[in-house]
């Protein structure tokens, strides 16, 4: 797709940009695969904010994504590929030889017309779906399992896509965009292809408003706060960090500090960090 700019007739105007949708031909969503999407404005059940600058944005509806692509040896055709508000990547809906409907993630390629399946035995072309073990060394998938049967949870934004590097015994190396080398079941399932709607990182949002219509809140800097906000606050005019690196509103090192527990089960798993040469 491409992007489109504006004659600046305003200052927000000057900086904004927005997607043609060339890649979009079906508008209207498929009512059967909707379902409610509440707002919780990052308040847990108890009404306390829990995640910072939520709330407000556009009402919209969450569309069912198959996943888990458990309709095996049925062969399907693409009716269109539509915009999703709920994800960066554009969906498909795609229609099963039974009269069955369903939506998956559109890969770069997919057009209207075009046939589908999740088949041991598919052709390695975008869309399909097959075991790891039936897709050759080399490929970019999409859509990955990280456990046999739960549904694809790895590589699922606008324009990813990971590379099958080997097949060894019962696992997989993949090689995920951040470049990070992983090992995956080679029973797990994925889809062939990259993930389309390329040019979405380069889009630039150009005016507040456009970002509350998202639900995202406005971002206060730390700098600007008293002290008894913010480990950055305080001080006469611009005052430096005063920390050995920038922190969070309560206190932890905000840029560079690993969260991820140094012991987790999944370790043995990765084989290759995204940030180790």
């Amino acid at each position: 797709m491409g992007i489109k700019s504006f004659r600046p007739v305003t200052p927000s105007l000057r900086n904004t940009t927005v997607l043609t949708n060339d890649e979009i031909t079906k508008s209207s969503p498929e009512k059967k695969l909707l379902a409610p999407l509440k707002k919780h404005a990052g308040r847990n059940s108890s009404g306390k904010i829990t995640v910072r600058h939520q709330g407000g944005g556009f009402r919209r509806k969450y569309r069912i994504i198959d996943f888990k692509r458990n309709k095996v040896d049925i062969e399907a055709t693409v009716i269109g590929i539509e915009y999703d508000p709920n994800r960066t990547s554009n969906i498909a809906l795609i229609e099963y030889t039974d009269g069955e409907r369903a939506y998956i993630i559109a890969p770069v390629g997919l057009k209207d017309g075009d046939k589908v399946i999740s088949s041991t035995t598919a052709d390695i072309k975008p869309g399909n779906c097959l075991p790891i073990s039936s897709i050759p060394v080399g490929t970019l998938i999409h859509n990955i399992e990280l456990h046999k049967g739960k549904g694809g949870q790895l590589v699922r934004s606008a324009g990813m896509s990971a590379q099958l590097m080997a097949k060894e015994s019962k696992y997989a190396h993949i090689r995920m965009p951040s470049g990070e080398m992983r090992l995956v079941s080679i029973e797990a399932k994925a889809s062939i292809g990259q993930i389309g709607n390329l040019d979405h990182e380069n889009i630039s949002i150009g005016k507040a408003g456009r970002k509350r219509n998202m639900g995202i809140r406005p971002t206060v800097r730390g700098s600007v706060m008293n002290p008894c906000d913010h480990p950055h606050g305080g001080g006469e005019g611009r005052a430096p960090v005063g920390h050995s690196g920038p922190r969070t509103p309560w206190g932890k090192p905000a840029h560079g500090y690993k969260t991820r527990n140094k012991n987790h089960r999944t370790d043995k798993y990765i084989v290759k960090r995204r940030n180790k040469k």
